[in-house]
């Protein structure tokens, strides 16, 4: 060592200024050299074994392979062991330093009777039960649709085969055998009648009520509307404008065909129960009330009569006798009926 350098541990520092001058360099720990462990014979990949000769194996050729195979092992575990000795020997100890209340409290002894420190326990946790599964029921094997018809066909096939053949006789036998079987005694038959072609008949018969009803009908309107019909011929055939009344008085109904003449269309109602009747007639004309009242009432009447006035129609009545004029048309009522004022009235209205 000189005046200006020191030599701490091989290393050579400057005295005033502390650096290093001289290092020692340290020897460098040589690597473990790759051990040949892995390099013993490894079985065959080959899928196909029974196609390739598998090559023998001689106790000679794997004898010197595991001798290597071990003295390798030993000597990597031997360079492991002396590389760990060095690094420990190497690296100075730690030194843990701790405060003085740590280690004060650490010192300290801690009463029983003290419950501020809690007890290290292990939490243990309950077992969970866990829900039983539920039992599924086994399931029967399901055959085979294509192996049921196959076994279907073999089982047709042997009683095919296991059937005798009969003789042609035999056979006709059995067949007699079962008609006759089948057959019906006399007492059990009936006699069957054959069947008649009523379907023409029946049309006929429906076509024929249907003109029937037709008819009938046909003749019930034309009843009824027959004085209607009647008087719209003779008014045509008289050439005026001739009606027939909507009202009649009650008990009394048309007493034969509706006449006419020249101008005038005359009807003539009877009683049901008595000889009593009367004549509606009606004539055509250009007289106004007052001419039928100058020309035809007051002569007639001798000035014994009555004058009513009905939906603007006047009306002049003696007697069982009336007159009144309405649209050119002279209507009169001339017969035995005793008629009440209104029903003159109503019969006026209804022309």
């Amino acid at each position: 060592m000189t005046n200006n350098n020191i030599t701490i541990e091989g290393n050579v520092y400057d005295a005033e200024t502390g650096n290093i001058l001289d290092a020692q360099q340290s020897a460098r720990t040589p690597a473990a050299a790759a051990s040949n462990f892995h390099s013993g014979t490894q079985k065959s990949h080959t899928l196909q074994r029974k196609y390739i000769k598998k090559q023998p194996r001689t106790i000679d050729s794997v004898a010197p392979v595991r001798a290597a195979t071990l003295a390798g092992i030993k000597e990597n575990s031997a360079s492991r062991s002396s590389q760990r000795l060095a690094s420990e020997r190497s690296t100075p100890p730690q030194i843990i330093r701790r405060s003085k209340r740590t280690r004060r409290v650490q010192d300290i002894r801690r009463s029983s009777n003290i419950a501020h420190f809690a007890k290290v326990t292990t939490a243990t946790k309950p077992p969970v039960k866990r829900p039983a599964a539920p039992e599924t029921p086994d399931i029967a094997p399901t055959a085979n649709q294509l192996e049921q018809t196959a076994r279907q066909r073999q089982a047709i096939i042997k009683q095919q085969q296991t059937r005798s053949v009969l003789p042609s006789q035999v056979i006709k036998q059995q067949a007699i055998q079962e008609a006759t079987d089948k057959m019906l005694t006399r007492q059990q038959r009936k006699e069957v009648k054959p069947a008649k072609n009523t379907s023409l008949w029946r049309r006929l018969v429906s076509v024929g009520s249907t003109a029937i009803a037709v008819l009938l009908l046909g003749a019930y309107f034309t009843y009824i509307n027959m004085p209607a019909l009647s008087t719209r011929i003779a008014a045509s055939q008289a050439g005026i404008n001739a009606s027939y009344p909507n009202y009649q008085p009650s008990g009394y109904s048309l007493n034969g065909p509706v006449a006419y003449q020249q101008g005038s269309v005359i009807m003539k109602f009877a009683a049901n129960g008595s000889n009593e009747n009367f004549t509606l007639a009606q004539t055509r004309s250009e007289w106004d009330s007052s001419a039928v009242l100058e020309n035809y009432i007051k002569p007639k009447s001798r000035d014994k009569y009555t004058t009513t006035a009905a939906n603007g129609l006047t009306i002049y009545s003696y007697g069982t006798h009336a007159a009144w004029v309405n649209a050119g048309i002279l209507y009169t009522v001339d017969g035995n009926a005793e008629l009440a004022p209104e029903q003159i009235q109503k019969i006026a209205a209804s022309l």
